[in-house]
């Protein structure tokens, strides 16, 4: 395990190297102090430019790009509004298709208005946006959800200024669980819609999204939904608040040439289509699930485990489209940042709610203070089952389960036992672990 996700500062981004260089196009027009904190938001974006493409998942099932979220979490004034900057430039081909689309609409208007009480009004055109309205409702959403399925099979992106906004794009805060995890999973809305033309609807959700919102209003949005997959289904990059600075932060000037460049990268997600296997990426995510089940018996701590799978699947779809940005070849800083965005997301999740997944609690005062605690680290080098039974109730858990958890740390190569002196003693390979 590469990254320590229980420490206050931030996982450190790996260095942008070969086959990130649209990474580095990107970053180099907001201010230094945003780049981490919006390289996971970039991935939704960048998804939303893929259609008609599928790709295996380690588990053998074949996937889409649609279905990437991600929440932008920091406080007011810590220049979140960057992310609206960059969501601009990337979508500029859907603007132009969009502005054509309602032309479309506006003209048809016009001709049900021209027309009679008594005379057949023309058909309502099919339509799909592809970057609709931020404040966009359920119904709205529903109804370009079937343009944008049967004009293509196209992803809609949507950015949303504040978390609020997703109940009513969902209808409502109690429908914000099922309709996030359609669309994550890519399924149908299990709603049908009543029109003039008869009952229609029901379509297949291919969407992306990006939200941003304040520590506190995260806390209060989500606080209901941690423990039932949602929470887990959306990608979260917390940005902290930092030390008091007397400089304001510069924004790049978005010159011609990086539009040149940057619309160079989405032709190459536009025109891939077909059904791809990526094996070292493949070969990567299986290797970080080892790690993330690691991480789980390290800190006894299942609902980490249950997050951390999530994770997996979201850094993978980043890994995806690094491969298809970067002409659809591999490299190794290509899996740093995948392996990155893993730790960073669990990072973050932990720190804007580490004590709410752990105690339940919906309090405020807490925040940030709570991580997944490695119990391990926290025995001596030889130790016996006595001195982890006490451990583990000075955090609150049962002794029942230990021996099991150190008969998994015996598997995994984290301690050996002495029946001569009844001591459990960490292995060098695990130190040196923890060493790096």
């Amino acid at each position: 395990m590469k990254y320590d996700i229980s420490k206050k500062t931030a996982p450190a981004m790996p260095n942008l190297g070969r086959g990130t260089e649209s990474i580095k196009i990107l970053l180099s027009q907001v201010s230094k102090d945003m780049h981490e904190p919006l390289v996971p938001m970039l991935f939704p974006i960048l998804g939303a430019h893929v259609s008609n493409t599928e790709f295996q998942y380690p588990d053998l099932t074949w996937k889409e790009l649609c279905g990437q979220m991600a929440n932008l979490v920091a406080d007011s004034g810590c220049n979140k509004g960057q992310l609206s900057l960059l969501v601009e430039a990337l979508c500029r081909d859907f603007r132009h298709h969009d502005e054509e689309e309602l032309r479309r609409l506006v003209e048809w208007q016009k001709q049900v208005k021209t027309r009679g009480a008594n005379k057949e009004k023309p058909v309502r055109p099919e339509v799909a946006f592809w970057f609709p309205p931020s404040d966009m409702t359920r119904a709205a959403f529903l109804q370009n959800s079937v343009g944008c399925e049967s004009l293509g099979e196209r992803t809609q992106y949507l950015n949303l200024p504040e978390v609020e906004m997703l109940d009513s794009l969902c209808g409502g805060h109690k429908q914000v669980t099922q309709m996030l995890r359609n669309i994550y999973d890519r399924q149908r809305t299990g709603a049908l819609r009543a029109t003039a033309d008869g009952v229609v609807g029901n379509p297949l959700l291919r969407t992306c999204l990006t939200v941003s919102s304040t520590p506190i209003a995260t806390r209060k949005f989500w606080k209901g939904d941690l423990f039932n997959g949602t929470f887990g289904r959306m990608v979260f990059s917390y940005k902290p608040r930092l030390k008091r600075e007397d400089k304001i932060p510069r924004v790049g000037k978005f010159p011609d040439e990086f539009y040149r460049k940057i619309d160079e990268y989405l032709v190459r997600l536009n025109i891939t289509k077909g059904r791809f296997i990526i094996r070292p990426l493949n070969k990567l995510i299986d290797s970080l699930a080892a790690d993330m089940a690691s991480l789980g018996d390290l800190t006894d701590d299942d609902v980490l485990w249950d997050i951390s799978k999530r994770s997996l699947v979201s850094a993978w779809k980043a890994g995806c489209t690094l491969w298809m940005l970067n002409n659809q070849t591999w490299s190794k800083p290509m899996g740093d940042l995948v392996e990155w965005l893993v730790y960073h997301d669990l990072w973050s999740k932990l720190r804007i709610a580490g004590d709410l997944l752990k105690e339940g609690d919906t309090s405020t005062t807490n925040a940030a203070k709570s991580g997944p605690k490695n119990i391990l680290n926290d025995l001596p080098k030889s130790f016996n089952e006595a001195q982890l039974i006490a451990l583990r109730e000075s955090i609150g858990k049962s002794r029942e389960g230990t021996k099991n958890l150190l008969n998994v740390w015996k598997f995994r190569g984290f301690i050996t036992y002495s029946n001569q002196t009844g001591l459990y003693t960490k292995t060098d390979e695990y130190l040196s672990r923890m060493q790096n």
